[in-house]
């Protein structure tokens, strides 16, 4: 049954891993939309820090429409407005139509996680939650795999429209797909509750105003910058810098991507049993530090199979790290408001997406290389760890 814990489980996986790939389809085919636009490859930083600017908005307002329309309703609509993104994009092959569609699949993506983090808070028994959370979290590199494996072929054999409209038509399909459990799943939805402009602040006041809720939300500012960073500039870095196909770049980034797959669930594994949510988030901080410093000193000689080992630790720490932080943060949220808290807490993550590329971008025009932005990264993920490190030392408490 779909509507069971592992049913909820598969369908909140799929959703997330649908929207995570189109976020990453227009940066796994960088060079080639670049090339038709007539721009420069870096500005692959501006697109996603647009797309977060949409998520952003729409992950602080998730809360209060999860509770009045449903959780999988709202992972319906975000599914729909990815689509609308693609497809804007690729009827309007301008900067223009970019940045409009940049905004749409944000408007997307940022309701997805509230909405399956009110699933499964409410389905989920808690000596699983840090496992069950990191799995359902394997769809955003699970995304990163299937943009990498399958947008630079579509690019390869029909050009970047087509890569846009066949992502789009597998959101639509899914959003179909997913209406047959909706009632069943969103059984706990309240027509009446109020949706007003003052609800939308709500979530973001909880984290702001909550004193354990507020310091994780911090950490994943930084720790989502280092996230995207990857996505965004490990195929243009690889292709322009190191000489690799276009090809090679997308199978590095799926690469990365998959070891974020396993990553995920190995640190909810670890999390649940042993080191608790502090001292993993500290060690994720310090190996995806290691990784990025690795990374920018990267040279065209590296032999392909060190490169990519590297790539998938890379990915295991860069992309691991959200499923623990978000079981932490529903396990500290009031009773009954794990979507809000979620929803305030990612409005504060994205921003460190938006912040992110566009400084990494900066930092890599300004040094006239990416090299610099993933040094940059390194060194702000190391103090990052240190912080986790000795609040892990002087509280008993995870995180």
């Amino acid at each position: 049954m779909l509507s069971s814990p592992w049913g909820v489980l598969g369908v909140t996986l799929a959703i997330q891993a649908l929207v995570s790939m189109t976020v990453i389809t227009v940066p796994a085919m960088a060079p080639a939309v670049a090339q038709a636009l007539h721009v420069s490859p870096s500005l692959v930083g501006a697109y996603i820090g647009l797309v977060y600017v949409g998520a952003t908005l729409a992950s602080s307002i998730a809360g209060p429409l999860v509770l009045r329309y449903g959780a999988l309703r709202v992972s319906q609509w975000g599914l729909l407005a990815c689509a609308a993104g693609l497809a804007v994009s690729a009827l309007w092959a301008s900067v223009p139509g970019m940045v409009v569609g940049a905004l749409l699949v944000g408007l997307g993506y940022g309701p997805i996680t509230p909405a399956s983090s009110h699933l499964l808070a409410r389905t989920t028994p808690a000596h699983r939650a840090a496992l069950v959370f990191s799995i359902k979290q394997t769809g955003v590199p699970l995304g990163g795999v299937m943009a990498g494996a399958i947008v630079p072929p579509l690019v390869l054999a029909g050009g970047v429209g087509l890569a846009l409209w066949s992502v789009a038509a597998g959101c639509v399909l899914c959003a179909l797909l997913a209406q047959p459990p909706r009632a069943a799943l969103d059984a706990d939805r309240d027509p009446t509750r109020a949706v007003s402009p003052a609800s939308f602040l709500r979530p973001i006041r909880l984290v702001l105003g909550h004193p354990q809720l507020a310091p994780l939300a911090a950490y994943s500012f930084v720790f989502s910058a280092m996230q995207m960073c990857l996505a965004a500039f490990l195929v243009t870095y690889l292709h322009t810098r190191l000489g690799y196909s276009l090809l090679a770049a997308g199978a590095a980034l799926s690469v990365a991507q998959a070891g974020g797959v396993f990553g995920r669930v190995l640190w909810g594994y670890i999390a649940d049993r042993w080191l608790g949510t502090g001292r993993m988030l500290a060690s994720l901080a310090a190996l995806m530090g290691l990784c990025a410093a690795a990374t920018a000193a990267l040279q065209a000689g590296v032999p392909r199979p060190l490169v990519l080992a590297l790539m998938a630790a890379f990915g295991a720490s860069a992309t691991g790290w959200n499923g623990v932080y978000l079981a932490e943060v529903a396990r500290r949220a009031p009773a009954g408001m794990a979507g809000t808290a979620t929803g305030g807490s990612l409005a504060i993550t994205f921003f460190g997406v938006v912040l992110g590329p566009m400084l990494f971008s900066a930092v890599s025009t300004l040094f006239g290389s990416e090299r610099a932005g993933f040094v940059g990264l390194a060194l702000a993920v190391a103090v990052c760890a240190w912080r986790l490190w000795r609040s892990a030392r002087v509280s008993k408490d995870p995180a």
